[in-house]
């Protein structure tokens, strides 16, 4: 039997609901006499499975150029990791970003957007197809994509259709879902965490905020590196930091709770990283000695997961020396040394997607919250 017809139980068994919804969190009127239109607000939908044993509910956030479609299907028809979760007795909460698919979005409000990933080109380099280009160095392992990865497959066509635009500013991504997010929190109670990508700092920091109401955090290939943008370009040079620092705290735009306290993000040290990264992996920037630390992260479960032939698998490394650094104990995982392999940065689409969702379950019931 081929990897693609390969079959999981989660695509077969029946799904029992005690209810399923949606709901908005977050936003506020603006315009004149604050009489609309509405900005900032979050949708969220929610499903509540008729056997619910885990007393904290996931919330699923998705990255950029992405919706929440991401967990509650895959481009070639199977189901999700909403449905993984849900099959294990979880409560699952799948958002679309502020500002991005049915949470509503306008230039007037957001300011600039950016376009979807494309041509199709730029995603099948990113996402579908890496080994075809090579423009990092374990580009060429990757093996997970159900199809060609390529437009005219079918399954790429279901892909790019998904895609859609989104806020140019990162930084105003980051609050407008920090804000929204933190709203969810208050209004669900405690819950956990799972971020894709784009919305890894969004765990930071809304953990940040409301640490008591993050019991847990599953970081899928979260945004970075620390502080410089890298742009991974294949060939003997293969990678290239930008000039100016970006992730202004860090691993965010936005700020965290430092200790010593940070003012201003300038009064953050930064150095060249002096552990050897490793071939195949970049030589990024930490904190120079004493570095700060992260208090209200602190404590909470935390995971930092990779799969071998994306290109946050060049990386993500160095988002982990950060975490250590700031005295924020947390797992950092290659899906590789487990025996699982060929994963790009679309993971949760892949054809192994429910084999890495048992995967996550078992971190969850081997390291997560008690209760």
């Amino acid at each position: 039997m081929s990897q693609a017809s390969q079959q999981h139980s989660t695509d077969t068994a029946s799904l029992h609901l005690a209810d399923h919804g949606w709901f908005y969190v977050g936003g506020n009127y603006t315009g004149l006499d604050d009489a609309g239109p509405m900005a900032g607000q979050m949708y969220v939908e929610y499903f509540i499975p008729e056997n619910q044993t885990h007393p904290y509910p996931v919330v699923m956030f998705h990255g950029g150029s992405q919706t929440g479609t991401n967990y509650t299907g895959t481009p070639d028809g199977r189901r999700g990791w909403a449905h993984d979760f849900l099959l294990a007795g979880y409560a699952v909460y799948v958002i679309d970003q502020a500002g991005r698919g049915r949470s509503n979005y306008a230039e007037s409000l957001y300011g600039d957007y950016t376009g979807v990933k494309g041509p199709a080109a730029d995603c099948e380099i990113r996402f579908t197809a890496p080994e075809t280009i090579g423009n990092w160095p374990n580009a060429a392992l990757h093996t997970q994509w159900p199809g060609t990865g390529v437009h005219g497959d079918d399954v790429f066509d279901n892909f790019f259709a998904s895609q859609v635009n989104q806020i140019a500013n990162r930084s105003v991504v980051e609050a407008l879902n920090r804000d929204s997010g933190i709203a969810l929190l208050d209004r669900i109670g405690p819950a956990l965490l799972l971020n894709h990508s784009q919305s890894g700092p969004f765990g930071w920091l809304i953990a940040d905020q409301r640490p008591a109401l993050v019991k847990g955090i599953l970081a899928i290939e979260p945004n970075g590196p620390p502080f410089f943008e890298v742009t991974l370009t294949g060939g003997e040079d293969w990678y290239h930091f930008a000039e100016q620092r970006n992730r202004i705290y860090g691993i965010a735009h936005q700020p965290l709770t430092f200790d010593p306290p940070v003012a201003d993000p300038a009064e953050l040290d930064v150095m060249p990283d002096p552990k050897p990264a490793g071939e195949g992996r970049v030589q990024g920037f930490i904190q120079g000695e004493p570095a700060r630390s992260l208090p209200n992260l602190q404590g909470i479960p935390i995971m930092i997961l990779v799969g071998e032939a994306s290109y946050h698998a060049t990386y993500d490394h160095l988002t982990s020396r950060f975490l250590t650094q700031a005295g924020v104990d947390h797992d950092f995982i290659r899906l590789t040394d487990h025996g699982i392999m060929g994963n790009g940065h679309m993971m949760m689409c892949e054809m192994n997607n429910h084999v890495i969702a048992d995967f996550l379950l078992a971190w969850l019931d081997a390291n997560g919250p008690a209760g």
